[in-house]
Order: C-alpha cells, then structure tokens, then sequence
C-alpha cells in the first residue's frame, strides 16, 4: 500500500476560509493564510484552497491568498475556484500554487484539462469533481457544478473516466451527501470511481471521527483524505488522524 495523504481543505469565500454542511449553512472560519500556515505546522501533506463561490458569481480565485499562502506554506498547494482557462492555470502556477483544480469549466469544456495537461504536465491538473446519489438506483451518481447548484447532466463514472484519459493527473472527489456531515465517507462511491480510473484520487466529504479515516483507507483504494470541519473547529490535529492512521498499520507520509 502507498503511503496515503492526509490533507486539509480551505473553502474561501471572499478572502475569509468558510465551512458549510452539504455546501449550505456557511459559517465563517478564520484567516486563510493563517489556517495553512498553522495546518503546516501540524504535519499537512498537502493543503488545498478551493473558492467556493468563485465560479458562481463569476470573478476570479485570489490571487492574492495564494501567492501570501506559498510564501509561508511549504507544502504542496492546490487552488481552485473560478479556473476558466489556461491562463488562469498559469495565473497560480506562478503564484506559488503546484497544482491547480478545475471543476465547472471542465465540465463546460473537456478540452480544458487536456490543454492544460499538455502545457503544464498532468501532475499540475487536478479534475475536482462535486457528486451526489441520483436517487433512481444504488451505486448511481451525478456531476453537479456552479458550487453545488447546477446537474451537470452527467455520469460521475463516466465523466472521472473521461477525465483521467484527457490528462487529469489527480481527482478531488467530493460527496454533497456526505460534505460537512462527519458522518463518514462516502465509500460506494469511492469504490467506483478508484476503480474506473488509475491516476490518484482524493476523498473529500464526511471525515468526522478518527475512526473514519482508517476505515476510508481500509475499505477504498483513495490516496488521500481531505477534511475541513475537524480541523478548522479544533477537533482533531493531522497529528492526531495520522496517529490513528498508524494504530491501523496504515502507511502514511
């Protein structure tokens, strides 16, 4: 098994890191400079920027945050939110950002992640996907976009799969079922979606308990788990997932 990720997520909403439950109910948080800068100190692998309403209200994700951010965080850092182009690629690549994920405008147009692929590598394209149970069937769910509130009118299977073969060297892959219940992740639909790809894929919605991230590991092929509610509200440390990652033989970084 390879060492397996674990990584804190900053949902930012006008300059402010915001954690809502099911992407409604949003509460402020805190500073987001001041959160990675602290998540560094804990041990983070990775720490993941994403703004939440940037593609809604169509302005561009800030710039600003992150070059701050990358000055104090030595860790890799993704950013998303409002990434439309590949300008917008090179925009946070040169802000200090090592991989930048793109969610709606993907979904608008798939040529995006392969152009960005072919100009900055796949290890730099991270394929966000937001998904959630259907409702006509088990182990059935679709895309949705625009932060939570557009169907997509796709196939989650279908469109990771799709995604990988394009170039996406990693999917960020979060259950609206799940986010911000820290009732548990959402397994099937992890299970499906490692199973139809091989490039790495990370587990976002519903880390709560300790316990959840060792089953996450133990009962999915995930590379990394993402959480933000535990950690912005002092619940648990990395140190103390990644401690319960080793009391289950789990290897981590």
């Amino acid at each position: 098994m390879l060492a397996k990720r674990v990584i804190p997520c900053l949902d930012v909403d006008a300059g402010r890191v915001v954690k809502g439950i099911n992407f409604t109910d949003i509460r402020d948080v805190g500073d987001p400079v001041e959160c990675a800068v602290e998540y560094n100190r804990q041990g983070a692998d990775e720490i993941v920027f994403l703004d939440i309403t940037a593609t809604f209200e169509e302005r561009s994700t800030m710039a600003e945050v992150v070059r701050r951010t990358a000055e104090k965080v030595f860790v890799p850092l993704t950013v998303g939110g409002g990434i439309r182009s590949v300008a917008d690629f090179r925009k946070m690549l040169r802000m200090g950002a090592d991989k930048v994920a793109v969610n709606s405008a993907a979904v608008k147009d798939p040529s995006l992640i392969a152009d960005a692929a072919r100009l900055f590598g796949s290890q730099c394209v991270v394929l966000a996907i937001d998904a959630r149970a259907k409702g006509d069937g088990p182990l059935s769910w679709e895309v949705v976009i625009a932060g939570g509130r557009t169907p997509a009118g796709l196939d989650l299977v279908d469109w990771a799969r799709r995604g990988a073969a394009l170039g996406a060297g990693e999917i960020l892959l979060t259950s609206m079922d799940t986010d911000g219940t820290k009732k548990g992740f959402d397994l099937e639909m992890l299970r499906a979606v490692c199973a139809a790809v091989e490039i790495p894929v990370i587990a976002s919605g519903g880390g709560g308990s300790l316990a959840s991230f060792a089953e996450l590991f133990e009962e999915t092929p995930a590379d990394a788990a993402l959480a933000a509610s535990i950690f912005h509200y002092g619940e648990y440390t990395v140190g103390d997932i990644k401690g319960e990652l080793r009391r289950h033989a789990i290897p981590i970084r």
